[in-house]
Formats: C-alpha cells, sequence, structure tokens
C-alpha cells in the first residue's frame, strides 16, 4: 500500500513535503479529476491553493518543495532555473562505481516528444560512493553481482538527468523500468521484494525567499528503500549519513 505524503517544513511563504514512491505530482491531461496527486493531498491538506516550483519523476520519493503565492513561486523558479537550489539524492545502482565523479553529458530536453533538429543542453550530474556491496547470488554472466549506493547531485534541471546520467556510465538505477537493466530489476523483485525506483530526493538547500537565510531540508529515504538496503546489508538507521560514511558490508 502506497504510503501518504508528509509535511517536513512550513511557513507563510513554502511547504515542503516527502512526496512518496508512486505518486504524481500533479495530473496529467489525460487523468481524471479524482486522481491522487501530491499537489491535491497538499492543497487539501493546508486548505489552501500552492504551486509546485519544481517536479519529480512519479517513481521518485523525496522532499518536494511548494509556493504558497505565485510571486513566490516565481522566486523559486528562478532559483531553480539558476541552479541556486541544491538537491540531494540517494541512489542505488548497478555495478561498483569510482568513489566520485562528474558526469558531463548534454541532454535532450523532452525525450517523450523529441522534435527535429532538437539539440542536446549541457547537463552535469556529481556523484559520490556511499556504500558498495557484492551479492553471491548471479545475475546474468557473473557469478555475483555488485552494487553501489550513492549520494547524486545534479548541477543542471534537465529530464530524468540523473536516470538517464547513470544509464550513461553504464550503472543504471535499480528499479528503472525505463533506463535501467531488466535483469537486476528482477532479481530485486524476487530476491528482495523491490518493487519501486530506488532512488530518493533526500535533500533540497535553498535560501529563503523572503528572510534570505539558507534554509535546507532533509527527509532520509521513505521504509519501502531503507529495507532494501538492510536487506542488502548496508547499515541504515534512519538518518542521511555525513561525508565519508563507511557501512559495515
Amino acid at each position: 500500500m502506497q504510503s501518504a505524503p508528509r509535511i517536513l517544513y512550513s511557513d507563510d511563504e513554502i511547504v515542503a513535503v516527502h512526496k512518496p514512491a508512486g505518486l504524481k505530482v500533479h495530473r496529467s491531461g489525460r487523468q481524471g479529476a479524482n486522481t491522487p496527486t501530491t499537489l491535491a493531498w497538499v492543497r487539501n491538506h493546508l486548505g489552501q491553493w500552492v504551486y509546485p516550483v519544481h517536479r519529480l519523476d512519479q517513481p521518485t520519493s523525496g522532499v518536494l518543495l511548494f509556493a504558497r503565492s505565485p510571486e513566490v513561486a516565481s522566486v523559486l523558479a528562478a532559483a531553480f532555473a539558476g541552479q541556486q537550489v541544491h538537491k540531494t539524492y540517494w541512489a542505488v545502482v548497478r555495478g561498483h562505481t569510482p568513489p566520485g565523479g562528474l558526469i558531463d553529458h548534454p541532454l535532450v530536453g523532452n525525450i517523450h516528444r523529441p522534435k527535429a533538429g532538437q539539440v542536446p543542453k549541457p547537463a552535469r550530474t556529481a556523484f559520490e560512493r556511499l556504500a558498495a556491496v557484492e551479492l553471491n547470488h548471479p545475475v546474468g554472466q557473473y557469478p555475483t553481482s555488485r552494487y553501489c549506493l550513492l549520494r547524486v547531485h545534479p548541477l543542471t534541471g534537465r529530464m530524468h538527468q540523473i536516470r538517464r546520467h547513470l544509464h550513461h556510465i553504464s550503472h543504471p538505477v535499480i528499479g528503472d523500468t525505463t533506463y535501467g537493466d531488466g535483469r537486476h530489476n528482477r532479481f530485486f523483485r524476487s530476491h528482495f521484494d523491490c518493487r519501486r525506483l530506488l532512488l530518493a530526493a533526500v535533500q533540497i538547500a535553498l535560501r529563503h525567499p523572503r528572510t534570505g537565510l539558507d534554509l535546507t531540508i532533509t527527509a532520509p529515504p521513505e521504509s519501502s528503500f531503507a529495507a532494501v538496503l538492510r536487506k542488502m546489508g548496508m547499515v541504515f538507521d534512519g538518518h542521511i549519513p555525513p561525508d565519508g560514511y563507511k557501512p559495515v558490508v
């Protein structure tokens, strides 16, 4: 059963919520008025109109920010466009990555409605390896299977950027049915009962639109994500690891 959103932070200008995996941010044109969305939940919960200022893919969980007025929404949208909002994700990926790196690979803006002559736009994603495991379960041609937990920082905001970039370096996100590896996705479903994308937005850091003070909003991955980490043998006690976190595996 899908969990409900929850409020992480709220003041007179902004609201941050935790969006569960599988819940859309807002309705698409093909969906009815009664389709559950994060936007509808926030509006009903607060009893007022709110405005999304960025998005999370439907299968991704984590921190999602809303503005309480069009004016604040405009300020925050400009901050996102100007790369003044810093986002941090966790991702479980196939294989063992380097300890860290920068993926600098241009991406086409809209993969669902490509246009002739569409020019790829600059896209950069930084990552750090938090943990690595090797399991004694063959997937494909190898006798063991390797996976990493990454902390990921998208430095630009292209569609599906993290998922596409990690696919580009041959370390796709587990549970990704669009860019991932079906063999490893099936292994995680059968062995760990994992039926979600293992990508979570765990932190947003921004300058508050009214006070100008730095604001950091965090949310540990939801229980469905944490349970998989525990089953894989990665230490996870409900907090976001600091830099240099080394699990016992």
